[in-house]
C-alpha cells in the first residue's frame, strides 16, 4: 500500500539554517558525492537558469501546482518521479521551481533573482547517450547534476538488448543521501510508455520520500531535446503531488503498477486525447 508523508511541523528548529542556507553563494571548497564542485555546480545553473528563465516563464507561461508540497521536505531522500515530454526543458523546469522554492516563493517569480544562489543539491537521471553525444550545451547541463544511464533497451534511435547499467543504481543511492533525485522512470519522452522496474528498485532498496509528479504542455512548445521553440505563448504546467512512501513489502511489480498510476500514465481518456491530437498533427 502507499501512505501518506507525515508533513514536517511549521515550528522546526532547522528554519533558521533553511533561511540562512538561501545565501550560500559560494560553497567554495564543498564537492557532492561524486567529487564534484559545488561551486561549479551553482554557477552552472546559473548560467543555463537566466536564459532558459526566459524561454519558460516569458515565451511560456509556467505554471506551478503543489509547490507548497516542497516546503515541507527534508534536505534529503527526496525522489521525484515524473513523466517526460522533452529531454531538457524539463529538467531546466525542475531546477527552476526548486531555486524559487529554496528563496521561499509558492510560485516562479517573474524576475529570475532566485538563481543567484541556487539550490544545488539536485540530480537528475539521464540517459548517457543524451547527454555525452549531443555536443557542447547537453555536456554543460551534465554539470548540473546528471546521473548518467547507459539504457539496456534503447542505443542511437534504436531498440537493443543488453545487461542493466548497474551503476546507476549505486549512483542514485548516493545522490539521496545527499540531496534530492529527479527520475523519469519510462526513460523515454515517448508519452505513457512503460514504466522501468528499475524505479521501483531504487524505491526499494532506498526508501525515500516519493514525490509524484506530473507535467503537460512541454511537447507542445519545444522540440525533442527541448531546446527550440515549436510554439510559444504555451502553458507549461508542473503539478506536485503530495509526497508519500511505499510499503516496503510491496513488491517490484506492485511499485511498478503504483508509479505509473500515480504519474497519471495509464488514464484512458487522456491516452485518446494524445493519439487524437497525434493524427491532427498539433
Amino acid at each position: 500500500m502507499i501512505k501518506n508523508f507525515i508533513p514536517i511541523p511549521n515550528n522546526n528548529p532547522n528554519l533558521l539554517l533553511r533561511f540562512l542556507s538561501r545565501f550560500d553563494f559560494f560553497g567554495l571548497f564543498e564537492k557532492d558525492p561524486f567529487d564534484n564542485s559545488m561551486l561549479l555546480k551553482r554557477i552552472v545553473i546559473f548560467v543555463a537558469g537566466v536564459p532558459t528563465f526566459w524561454r519558460l516563464a516569458v515565451a511560456n507561461q509556467l505554471k506551478v501546482e503543489g509547490m507548497e508540497h516542497l516546503h515541507k521536505l527534508p534536505h534529503k531522500n527526496v525522489f521525484f518521479i515524473s513523466n517526460h515530454q522533452t529531454y531538457f526543458a524539463d529538467v531546466i523546469a525542475f531546477y527552476q521551481i526548486f531555486c524559487a522554492m529554496k528563496w521561499g516563493f509558492l510560485n516562479v517569480p517573474f524576475i529570475p533573482f532566485f538563481l543567484l544562489a541556487p539550490r544545488s543539491r539536485i540530480f537528475y537521471v539521464a540517459a548517457k547517450e543524451t547527454m555525452t553525444k549531443g555536443g557542447f550545451i547537453p555536456k554543460m547541463f551534465s554539470l548540473a547534476g546528471a546521473i548518467l544511464v547507459e539504457r539496456s533497451w534503447r542505443a542511437e534511435g534504436q531498440n537493443v538488448q543488453r545487461g542493466v547499467d548497474n551503476s546507476a543504481s549505486v549512483n542514485v543511492s548516493k545522490a539521496l543521501q545527499y540531496g534530492w533525485v529527479v527520475s523519469f522512470p519510462q526513460g523515454t519522452t515517448s508519452p505513457y510508455a512503460t514504466i522501468r522496474k528499475g524505479t521501483a528498485h531504487i524505491i526499494k532498496e532506498n526508501n525515500p520520500i516519493v514525490v509524484p509528479v506530473v507535467i503537460n504542455g512541454f511537447r507542445r512548445a519545444f522540440d525533442k531535446k527541448g531546446l527550440k521553440f515549436k510554439r510559444r505563448n504555451t502553458e507549461l504546467t508542473v503539478k506536485f503531488k503530495e509526497p508519500i512512501y511505499f510499503d516496503e513489502n510491496m513488491t517490484v511489480e506492485e511499485i511498478t503498477e503504483k508509479v505509473t498510476s500515480i504519474i497519471e500514465q495509464k488514464i484512458p481518456d487522456l491516452i485518446a486525447e494524445w493519439k487524437r491530437q497525434k493524427e491532427e498533427g498539433e
